[in-house]
Formats: structure tokens, C-alpha cells, sequence
């Protein structure tokens, strides 16, 4: 690891700052939380662990669950340093990484009905991410929460998610509109551009 760790390791050091995991508990509470934010951290638990150990950031302590062998990583002093000094930076300007876009972009090289039916259903995925997010508001911030001192911070974040999911639900319904008077999606048939942006 260099000595600048990633913010998926920094990511990590989050959850290990909070309690000690296994894996498979780093990987649950990265479903309920991180993947929201910062998915590439699910895919890294595996192996992240490993490194922050290597570099001191954490320790791994081996224990028996009934007859079976598991790793449970704690953050060492000089992990929460690192969390804490990370903290400290600007952040990065957010990236966006959304499939349904890509393929709004390059409709043209298809049929007006692939990009309506594309519209339609990033709304509908828009839709029934907003209604997880509020099916997971009471385990996350209700009192029975996992960590019921922490509700302030997952406010902060569960608004902001509600709130991108609703944009992009409005965003689909209103291209919808947009498109219904278009020939194809090569011939907008008199739209005008300028004035759909105001």
C-alpha cells in the first residue's frame, strides 16, 4: 500500500473506526451503508483488510466461531490517524457513473422506442431505490439502529440519496416528455434545445 491510502481504504478504516469486523461483516455493513456512496469498497473487502494490515492501519486477530476459523480486524492508532489526517483534505469533485446516461448519449445509434423504454426505466429504478432508502431509514435510524450515536451523520446521507433519486426520477419523467414529439431519436422534429433548458 503507499502511504497514501485510497478512499476505499480510508473508506474501510470508516467502518473498521466504529467496531472491530470479520469480512463478512465488513461486507454487510458496506451493503447497508457504503454502497450507496462509494460501491467500489464491496468489491475491494476482500482483499483492503490485508493491506491496511500490512501498513499498520489495522490488526488482525484470528477467533473461533463454534468450529470455524475467522479474521476479525480492529483499526490500529495509527489507522485512526490516517482516517482522521484523510479527513482533514478537500474532497474530490464527485464522479458519476450511470449507465441509463451512456446510453441516452448514444441513442441515435438506435430506435426512439430503446431510448423511451431506457427513459422509463431509469425512473422506475430511481423510484424503487428512493422507496429501499426509506424501507432502510428505520433500521438505520430508528432506535433500534446499530449505531443509534451515529443517526445525525446517516441523516445527513440518507437525505442527499433520497433526494439524488428523486432528481433522477423527475429528470427520466421530464426526457420522457421531451422526446414524445420527436420523430426519432435522430429527428427531434422542431424541439427546440435552447428552450427545453429553460
Amino acid at each position: 500500500m503507499t502511504d497514501t491510502p485510497s478512499t476505499t481504504s480510508q473508506a474501510i478504516l470508516g467502518l473498521l473506526s466504529l467496531r472491530s469486523w470479520s469480512t463478512y461483516e465488513l461486507a454487510k455493513q458496506a451493503q447497508r451503508s457504503l454502497e450507496w456512496f462509494w460501491p467500489r469498497a464491496e468489491r475491494k473487502l476482500y482483499d483492503e483488510p490485508k493491506r491496511l494490515v500490512a501498513a499498520g492501519l489495522a490488526s488482525a486477530d484470528r477467533e473461533m466461531t463454534g468450529a470455524r476459523p475467522r479474521t476479525v480486524y480492529s483499526v490500529t492508532r495509527k489507522g485512526r490517524t490516517a482516517l482522521r489526517r484523510w479527513l482533514s483534505e478537500p474532497p474530490a469533485a464527485p464522479t458519476l457513473e450511470f449507465e441509463g446516461m451512456v446510453k441516452v448519449f448514444f441513442a441515435d445509434g438506435g430506435s426512439l422506442e430503446q431510448l423511451r423504454t431506457t427513459l422509463v426505466r431509469v425512473a422506475e429504478t430511481a423510484e424503487a431505490r428512493r422507496a429501499q432508502l426509506w424501507a432502510n431509514v428505520s433500521e438505520n435510524l430508528g432506535p433500534d439502529s446499530a449505531f443509534p450515536e451515529r443517526q445525525h451523520l446517516s441523516t445527513l446521507g440518507v437525505r442527499f440519496h433520497l433526494d439524488h433519486e428523486q432528481l433522477v426520477a423527475d429528470w427520466a419523467r421530464w426526457a420522457l416528455v421531451q422526446t414524445e414529439q420527436w420523430a426519432s431519436t435522430t429527428d427531434p422534429a422542431g424541439w427546440d434545445p435552447l428552450r427545453a433548458l429553460d
